[in-house]
């Protein structure tokens, strides 16, 4: 006595969609985790840039990115934020000595666009 194919067809089946839905969560947890990493690191950056603030007599570090070279380890002590998913920075810089906007795109929402970053942190003066 054995199963018959249409038995097994169906095991197959049942077995084929199970693997397929924890794949989906598994990388779906994976985005998140990724995503939660790159909200850290832009608190760090704005940690980071409120203590140069701070010491540099009211003054934010002026110029475009890639000038978080002037947080050099003092203020980072872990070097610039690096994206968890490739090797490149994720993050966009605006500032001026008197205000700055830092932004990373999360997995989730699609492409990052540079006008409309899927989170944010920005100037605390």
């Amino acid at each position: 006595m054995g199963f018959t194919l249409m038995e097994l067809l169906i095991v197959i089946a049942i077995m084929s969609i199970l693997v397929a839905l924890a794949v989906a969560s598994f990388s779906s947890a994976q985005k998140r985790g990724r995503d939660s990493r790159r909200r850290s690191d832009l608190h760090a950056l704005q940690n980071a840039i409120e203590q140069y603030y701070a010491n540099n007599a009211g003054s934010y570090p002026g110029g475009t990115y890639p000038n978080i070279a002037v947080l050099d380890a003092t203020y980072l002590p872990g070097g610039e934020p690096k994206d968890p998913k490739s090797v490149g920075s994720y993050i966009s810089v605006t500032w001026t000595t008197s205000a700055y906007k830092v932004c990373a795109d999360l997995e989730g929402d699609g492409a990052f666009t540079g006008l409309n970053q899927d989170t944010c942190v920005a100037s605390l003066q």
